[in-house]
């Protein structure tokens, strides 16, 4: 597949699942259509046919421009975070580029939000009754937090995928792999009233629909659509951070780490594939304790 498309679903992700500002993704969009044009003048067709000596020899070709270490180091970010993101989707079969050195990549301390935020996004639709609408967004709001979906899950999550009896849900994450997450009580009663009430309303148009979320249409929502709902709740539950899907996530591991789950459970129910990615939340967990300490401890009143 061509160097573009790739960009694309790059620039896809990052803006909806990890929640960066669009002209963040940009700037690394250009960056990367810069390391695009490098290798297609080296007779390369796509992203699968680089590796590590080609994208070393491109911030050679960097640096004799005379380019300045800042940008150098950003491009190389930026190469790492791209290539880091073509192995977790299957794109390509191993990312080279962990060995090249440079700043870590995804440890800028996740956005979380607390208990009572969550509790107030959770209630910010309250017209489940009369709206199943109102339904759709609060049962996904709480499986999003009670099960720590990602976006992609939530919304290719197919009917069949939820055992009420053992109160288990298949997910399919990243790379195709499976795994069993258990659903919270309140996330399971929603998802009960939702599949009797409201899904057969949305699924009128297309009784044959698969997915367990649809819209209005009947048909499956995608991801975009999802993060414009989450920041509806933020908005009406007057949230003013800069909350997406993942932020539901990160508070899901945030409050398990905070309440006693050891690494390696949460390491299993968010389907990371190496425990490193997992240990974020150690340093969440970390700098609330500090502030706690700031705030409270004897010592720091005077």
């Amino acid at each position: 597949m061509g160097f573009e498309t790739r960009i694309g679903a790059f620039v896809q992700h990052i803006v909806i699942e990890r929640g960066l500002a669009r002209a963040t993704a940009e700037a690394y969009a250009a960056d990367l259509r810069d390391t695009a044009g490098f290798l297609e003048e080296r007779g390369l067709s796509g992203w699968e046919s680089a590796d590590r000596e080609r994208l070393l020899d491109y911030l050679d070709e960097l640096q004799s421009r005379g380019d300045t270490a800042t940008t150098i180091a950003r491009r190389l970010v930026a190469l790492k975070m791209f290539y880091r993101f073509l192995a977790d989707e299957g794109m390509i079969r191993e990312d080279f580029t962990r060995v090249m050195d440079s700043p870590k990549l995804w440890r800028i301390l996740p956005d979380f939000l607390s208990v009572r935020e969550v509790d107030a996004l959770l209630n910010a639709f309250a017209n489940t009754a009369a709206d199943p609408l109102e339904l759709r967004n609060r049962t996904m709001m709480e499986l999003l937090y009670s099960s720590g979906l990602r976006v992609s899950e939530l919304a290719d999550l197919p009917m069949g995928a939820v055992d009420f009896e053992t109160e288990l849900i298949r997910v399919v994450g990243k790379g195709s792999k499976t795994r069993i997450v258990p659903i919270g009580k309140p996330a399971l009663r929603l998802l009960r009233r939702y599949l009797k009430e409201a899904r057969p309303i949305l699924a009128e148009t297309a009784p044959r629909a698969s997915f367990v979320f649809l819209s209005r249409h009947g048909r499956r929502l995608d991801r975009e659509r999802i993060w414009a709902i989450v920041k509806e709740a933020a908005l009406r539950a007057g949230i003013d951070k800069n909350i997406h899907p993942h932020t539901l996530r990160h508070s899901f591991a945030s409050h398990l780490l905070a309440n006693g789950a050891d690494l390696r459970t949460i390491q299993e129910m968010l389907g990371h594939a190496d425990i490193s990615t997992t240990e974020i939340y150690t340093h969440v967990d970390v700098q609330d304790l500090r502030k706690a300490i700031l705030k409270y401890h004897p010592a720091n009143q005077s």
